[in-house]
């Protein structure tokens, strides 16, 4: 029987799978993604999933509304062009997120690995990719 996963394991394995799962979302035919903030493109590999709130709010930080392919420069360099990436949103979406940051908000471990296995399976369903 496989040791269970220790609770910060088993949130890193989460933001991974998240992480690949977003930016093979937002990746077009090819495998390339444009940042939401400067509008660069990047291949799914060379880019970042962006958060519009900081992961550090867990009732956002695995919301498929709050995260999107982001750039390096963008995402880090620049602490994420908050403003720039709210104009991406809109207002509405902004606001709602916002609203929803500010919630507290604690998942038990068999969700995170729920969580794991339903964002491995949207994965799998991004089969036109090479090198996946």
């Amino acid at each position: 029987m496989p040791r269970k996963l220790t609770r910060k394991k088993l949130i890193t394995k989460l933001d991974t799978i998240f992480s690949k799962y977003i930016r093979l979302r937002d990746a077009d035919q090819n495998g390339y993604c444009r940042c939401v903030t400067c509008g660069e493109r990047y291949h799914w590999k060379k880019i970042q999933a962006g958060h519009f709130i900081s992961r550090k709010h867990y009732a956002t930080r695995w919301d498929e509304n709050n995260v999107h392919a982001q750039c390096v420069a963008c995402n880090v360099f620049r602490a994420g062009e908050q403003y720039k990436y709210s104009l991406y949103l809109g207002n509405d979406t902004s606001l709602d997120l916002l609203t929803k940051s500010k919630q507290s908000v604690k998942f038990m471990d068999f969700e995170l690995e729920e969580m794991c296995k339903i964002y491995n399976e949207k994965i799998e369903s991004f089969d036109s990719f090479e090198g996946l």
